[in-house]
């Protein structure tokens, strides 16, 4: 019999009687590395024969392993979603099957349908992308590489400079075509200067256990919500070093991708919801670099991509968006430099909703790392976000440390470079001092914000707090009214109206 190629089983794959069906749709969905067919309740994925420097499906052996591998892999972030590889065999009568006895001709990866409308970046498009998902999302990501294994080996995984150089390569190949010389020479310029710079930082976080075998490709439409959670699917298989990577370079995909979508706010949820969970506030330093790195990889990909596409309105679409990725890369490259702000108040005044809003305007994308007491607190007790603390987490003792930690942690993430919010009362003279002096010391500009509003108010907006992690009641508010603040040297801001109102009173107050 005449060798089978793709071309034939892509056609064979378009139709419903591939899968046992009479009639019915098979739709197609085109990347640069693969190809998928969606029918009824199964999606059949396919990799292209291609072979890129960074991926490599020429041959049905390597095909076929990477399926396998593909599998096996996606059961951490999508369990049950990912179900065999099979076969398409070429049958004795010449015709095709999948997973019948003949020769295998092709490898598919069989999957679970899922809703394409709960999609992150579909989610993202139609603004119903709510603040609970991103929490929701922030909490699987950060389980996920939680149980990722742990790579301290050198040369387990491409170094920044590698990837640098090679985002260098493949942005050449889309000169004159996609992208402009001056721009590819400016993003490549600057990713090479950071990446030199950080070399040993990034050194000292592999060995101290932050490089990981995670997902690697962790962007927007690599999220989708099923049964009722979301998962993480389409993790890299085809190679490892582009997979084990530091866990803050993993999660800068999908910041990157927030930030290209324009939803800084959702961005900035997903890097504070890490840092609480994770640690390591130091981290922010290759921030910039490790965001830029992604803009790039996703702006080159864009080119064979462009190729692979049928449509040339979608091929020009594909092709803009590259541009915007590799300019996204330059402004990432160029942050502003980190200042300090802390919003204080009595319980009830709205210092985490304000310091909420604040955050993705303030610094370096996606903006402020905010450090609030109450977190501090909870972790300092070992406990979770929400559970409620009794009298032993309020002795002055665990006061002294929850201050202590957020200001240590703060001067972490000032010192890489990125901004800083710090949420707690701050009622007493000796701890605004503290704060005061930390901005001295690292001399960087500071502004310290007082929340204020009648008693009454502030009783109605505890009493109203669902899921929050401040243990804060009505006899709380009662008791720190009588609480003498000593003289206020922060700017005071009248907290009566509304979230808005307030927020743009703080806003104007900044520069903002």
């Amino acid at each position: 019999m005449d060798p089978v190629g793709q071309d034939t089983v892509i056609e064979f794959l378009g139709t419903a009687d591939a899968y046992g069906g009479q009639s019915g749709a098979v739709r197609r969905i085109d990347t640069h590395g693969s190809i998928v067919f969606l029918y009824q309740d199964r999606a059949f994925k396919m990799k292209r024969a291609v072979g890129f420097e960074y991926m490599d499906f020429s041959t049905l052996k390597r095909r076929r392993a990477c399926c396998e591998a593909e599998v096996q892999i996606n059961e951490a972030g999508a369990p049950g979603l990912y179900q065999r590889a099979v076969p398409v065999t070429q049958q004795s009568d010449g015709g095709l099957a999948i997973g019948g006895n003949g020769t295998p001709v092709e490898w598919l990866v069989e999957m679970t349908r899922f809703d394409e409308a709960t999609l992150f970046d579909r989610l993202a498009e139609d603004d119903t992308l709510t603040p609970e998902l991103i929490n929701a999302a922030a909490k699987v990501i950060a389980e996920y590489l939680d149980g990722a294994k742990i790579h301290r080996e050198p040369g387990s995984s491409e170094t920044l400079g590698d990837v640098v150089e090679e985002s260098a390569r493949m942005l050449a190949a889309g000169e004159g075509l996609v992208f402009d010389a001056t721009a590819i020479r400016r993003a490549v310029d600057g990713a090479r200067v950071e990446a030199e710079r950080l070399s040993d930082f990034l050194d000292r976080r592999r060995q101290g256990g932050w490089v990981r075998r995670g997902h690697g490709d962790l962007h927007l439409r690599n999220i989708a919500v099923h049964n009722g959670v979301p998962i993480l699917f389409d993790a890299i298989e085809f190679n490892d070093r582009l997979a084990i990577v530091d866990v803050l370079y993993d999660l800068a995909f999908l910041l990157m991708d927030l930030l290209h979508q324009g939803m800084p706010a959702a961005a900035n949820r997903i890097l504070n919801g890490h840092l609480e969970h994770a640690g390591g506030y130091d981290s922010v330093a290759a921030l910039p670099l490790f965001l830029a790195s992604r803009a790039m990889i996703r702006a080159h990909v864009a080119v064979p991509a462009a190729k692979a596409q049928t449509d040339p309105i979608r091929a020009e679409q594909i092709r803009s968006d590259a541009r915007k990725y590799l300019d996204l890369a330059i402004t990432f490259l160029a942050p502003p430099p980190p200042v300090l702000v802390a919003v204080g108040g009595l319980s009830g005044t709205g210092k985490s909703v304000q310091s909420r809003a604040l955050a993705p305007a303030l610094g370096a994308p996606p903006g402020a790392v905010v450090l609030r007491s109450d977190i501090r607190r909870k972790s300092i007790m070992g406990v979770g976000p929400l559970d409620r603390l009794g009298p032993d987490g309020y002795t002055p003792d665990v006061t002294v440390a929850v201050y202590a930690g957020i200001l240590q942690d703060a001067e972490l993430a000032l010192s890489a470079g990125h901004a800083v919010i710090l949420d707690a009362v701050y009622a007493r003279p000796t701890e605004r001092a503290a704060v005061n002096d930390l901005a001295q010391r690292l001399d960087i500009p500071f502004t310290g914000i007082w929340l204020t509003g009648i008693q009454q108010t502030l009783l109605e907006r505890v009493a109203a707090r669902t899921n929050d992690a401040s243990d804060a009641d009505g006899a709380i508010v009662r008791a720190q009214a009588e609480f003498d603040t000593g003289p206020m040297d922060w700017t005071e801001v009248e907290a009566e109206g509304s979230e808005h109102e307030t927020s743009a009173n703080i806003s104007a107050l900044l520069g903002l």
